[in-house]
């Protein structure tokens, strides 16, 4: 038999709360974290909307919690990957560790993109000489910093891996930890993603691409509005969510709460395009098949799919194919929702704080809304608009999670209500 794969801690900092329990009520009640970009970088932008890290109601101030010597040694990014650690160790109640322990704990913890304010301003410092240049600098922008440091931290010697596969980062780690506590290269796997890469830059680039949401610019709680027939691009978000992961015995043996089982895990490649999902569905699909087949589930036992649905009018109207190519006739007994148009699209932390959602859901077994959704272009199924729902009665809660990246990088969780 393989070796049982559990949640037992989450931290989470998102544009709609710190900690999982701030965070998941705002989600329930259908409360939105975007707001409006201000001040004259962004005024002559397209897209003046995003959703910053959010602390008892105002944005987050890093320097509240690391001292100035700390900080020049890590990217923001970082700082959220370690304050959401320190939530997920403590709701794991790993605040003390043996030695042995933390030699049996990894770190999997990815970004999607470095800071791109960093790099432009260092640039800057170049210009006026070589000893301006931070010696932090380089640590400061590698994807895999976030891992390292938490790592070192805490001292935990396990796998130290980092995923960098744009929005599917988040996903990918939590799944390539599923697999390294399986193979039995650790105990306790720490692991997720973490983002901090808005700037007049990023929205610049983004918006170039064409897409992010532009229509919105007054009125940015309505601007993600994922499945509605009114999208017109993604809002970006920023934060870190992070869970501890942990073999069955072992968290048995601490008696520790156990919020949900991660029963399966599914990878494709769309082999398509650059940024669009491939027009059939089928990258989409290839994830999610093979979650379900890792998961030794059959398709008629999944009753939720959290889906990545960003709010593009291409990306939605595709994975709503690729879902309904999955579950065929069993279509109209699953709930599809996504919770991006609360907190919009955190690109590498996108898939792991959407785990974290999805695994409350299972927990508590309440389906989070898509807020924002007006109009309904596909009535074949349920995408739990606006409100959220009780859970259908079925024997045992399992969930799909999907997160897709551009490069045509696709990840899927199989996640499931744990009993023994």
């Amino acid at each position: 038999m393989r070796r049982r794969v559990v949640v037992t801690g989450i931290g989470v900092l998102s544009p709609v709360g710190t900690g999982i329990r701030e965070s998941w009520n705002n989600i329930i009640a259908g409360k939105c974290g975007i707001e409006k970009l201000e001040g004259p970088d962004y005024e002559h932008l397209p897209c003046k909307v995003a959703g910053f890290v959010k602390d008892k109601g105002a944005e987050l101030d890093l320097s509240k919690y690391f001292g100035k010597t700390e900080l020049k040694t890590m990217a923001p990014a970082t700082g959220y990957a370690l304050l959401a650690t320190k939530q997920a160790l403590e709701d794991a109640n790993l605040e003390s560790m043996t030695d042995e322990m933390k030699q049996n704990t990894g770190v999997a913890v990815g970004m999607g993109m470095v800071d791109l304010v960093d790099v432009c301003n260092t640039y800057e410092s170049l210009k006026k000489g070589y000893h301006h240049v931070s010696p932090f600098f380089v640590p400061r922008i590698l994807p895999n910093m976030a891992a390292g440091q938490i790592s070192i931290k805490y001292g935990f010697r396990g796998p130290n891996h980092a995923v960098s596969t744009a929005c599917a980062t988040g996903a990918h780690a939590i799944g390539d930890s599923l697999r390294f506590l399986r193979n039995g290269d650790a105990n306790i796997m720490v692991c997720g993603g973490t983002e901090s890469c808005i700037s007049p830059l990023s929205i610049a680039g983004f918006c170039r691409l064409r897409a992010l949401s532009t229509s919105f610019n007054d009125e940015p709680e309505k601007a993600s509005r994922p499945f509605d027939k009114r999208r017109e691009g993604f809002v970006m978000g920023e934060g870190s969510a992070i869970l501890v992961l942990e073999e069955l015995q072992h968290a048995l043996k601490r008696k520790v709460r156990i919020y949900a089982e991660v029963l399966g895990y599914g990878l494709s490649g769309d082999a398509s395009h650059l940024t669009a999902p491939r027009s059939d569905g089928t990258g989409a699909f290839l994830a999610m098949e093979r979650a379900v087949k890792d998961a030794k589930v059959n398709i008629s036992e999944i009753t939720y799919v959290n889906a990545h649905a960003t709010s593009t009018p291409l990306g939605d109207a595709i994975e709503t194919t690729a879902i309904k190519n999955l579950f065929g006739n069993n279509c109209s007994n699953i709930a599809v929702s996504s919770t991006k148009g609360a907190h919009g699209h955190l690109l590498g932390a996108a898939g792991n704080l959407e785990a974290a959602f999805t695994i409350k859901a299972i927990e508590e077994g309440i389906l989070p809304p898509t807020i924002n959704l007006e109009t309904i272009e596909d009535n074949d199924i349920n995408f739990v608009p606006v409100k959220s729902q009780v859970w259908q009665k079925c024997d045992k809660r399992i969930a799909l999670k999907n997160a897709f990246g551009f490069g045509g990088t696709n990840a899927c969780l199989c996640l499931s209500q744990f009993i023994q």
